[in-house]
């Protein structure tokens, strides 16, 4: 199966305009054993300034061979630091052996020092990559940092822009916040524009292990360019409950989703927009999945809904499992922004945002257990964060709700599932 679709309600409002939830899951295939991966042209761009000094660069350095050793002779590698200065320890050449031995040979002789140009370094990182690039390859830059962006370019918002951009040219970025120093917010829209994954490493004995199994992902990508298109018409609106990049037309929506890996479950919600209409009458939309490979290609599926009275609506059954994603989903971006808010001494706007979407949710949960222990621990959060929260919880907190809002959890569906199927080879 590569793509199945479900409905939180199948009735809308011929009276009024209406607002639905669907939920589309994308799965992957199983890489076979004989499959053969595209080449990966990887940049590892590395925090230098003094604040790495000791455990954190070690263990940093140790990182870096771990991950070139993970590469092959189809890949490319290269290997930035950066303090205040940006250099090039190794430029992006093959991953051969002598070329691993000499790379780890030059990262030796780094140390820490002086202050943090982030953004000259990590864009240094991507020029390397883009060297090797072609339509056939996946690029893919790691930048690690403990620390803020103090020196070039330090605004969130132009870091995030240039991620874009150069995530629609095939060069993808995932970061890594070491500590309690470095900007959480900066790292995640970086990531979140990239395309790639930001994590909060607590610990700097936990830096290998995150680096090698966020690079052992990219070494099983199966689908790249992934996107969902909504063909619609005019007077509906789509729009995905995250993050996510999206383009709208009158007739169509187009949302993109990042690479997927081998065997991947992709949940994504979808709000939808209807207009009004005439009683039993029927809309539908249609849904299909694309990535740059066919890997995923499948035939569309319907969305579709009936027009009724208010009092039919109303009274008409939820499909729970949507339900649950969606108010998970609302749950972590609401804890997202108000980890941004503590961050900001906005301790009183932290709190209502949080039982602001509480209140939503319990507006539909009714006795739903599962529902209901969503709404409590908003409730539960909304106190927390209305104080002072130290820099490591704080971090800790946006980090996982990060990944949730992503779609970091998976979700067991009991109904059954509209599927489209899995092409032949």
């Amino acid at each position: 199966m590569t793509l199945c679709l479900l409905q939180d309600r199948n009735l809308i409002r011929s009276r009024a305009r209406s607002a639905r939830f669907a939920l589309a899951r994308i799965n992957a295939p199983l890489a076979p054993s004989t499959y053969s991966r595209p080449g990966a042209d990887i940049a590892l761009v590395l925090d230098r300034s003094g604040s790495m000094s000791g455990e954190k660069f070690r263990l940093a350095k140790q990182a870096v061979e771990q991950g070139i050793q993970r590469l092959n002779h189809k890949d490319t590698f290269s290997v930035v630091v950066y303090d205040e200065k940006v250099t090039v320890v190794s430029e992006s050449q093959s991953a051969t052996v002598q070329a691993k031995r000499n790379a780890l040979s030059e990262l030796a002789m780094v140390s820490p020092r002086g202050t943090t140009n982030l953004g000259e370094g990590w864009l240094t990182g991507c020029g390397e990559v883009a060297r090797h690039l072609s339509n056939e390859r996946i690029g893919r830059v790691y930048l690690l940092t403990d620390g803020l962006a103090n020196v070039g370019i330090t605004d969130p918002g132009a870091l995030a822009t240039h991620a874009r951009e150069l995530r629609m040219r095939g060069v993808s970025t995932s970061t890594f916040g070491v500590g309690e120093d470095y900007d959480e917010v900066l790292l995640g829209q970086m990531a979140d524009a990239g395309g790639g994954a930001f994590t909060h490493i607590r610990h700097p004995k936990e830096i290998p292990a995150l680096i090698d199994h966020e690079l052992g992902e990219t070494l099983e990508i199966v689908a790249r360019n992934v996107t969902l298109t909504i063909s619609k018409q005019t007077s509906v609106q789509v729009t995905p409950v995250g993050p996510y990049p999206f383009e709208e037309t009158d007739y169509e929506t187009i949302i993109r989703i990042p690479d997927l890996v081998s065997a991947q479950e992709f949940e994504l919600p979808l709000r939808i927009t209807l207009p009004k209409g005439i009683d039993g009458d029927e809309i539908f939309q249609e849904v299909f999945v694309s990535d740059k490979d066919d890997v995923l290609k499948g035939k569309p599926l319907p969305l579709g809904w009936t027009w009724a009275s208010h009092e039919d609506n109303d009274n008409q059954p939820r499909e729970r499992d949507v339900d649950y994603v969606i108010a998970e989903r609302y749950a972590a971006m609401a804890r997202e922004e108000a980890s941004t808010m503590n961050r900001d001494g906005q301790y009183g706007l932290a709190a209502k945002r949080l039982k602001q979407v509480a209140k939503r949710i319990a507006g539909y949960a009714g006795n739903d257990r599962k529902l209901n222990r969503i709404v409590r621990g908003l409730r539960r959060d909304a106190e927390t964060y209305s104080h002072f929260m130290s820099s490591l919880d704080r971090k800790a907190s946006y980090s996982s709700s990060l990944y949730i809002a992503r779609g970091g959890t998976k979700h067991s569906l009991r109904k059954k599932w509209s599927v489209s199927p899995t092409p032949k080879d």
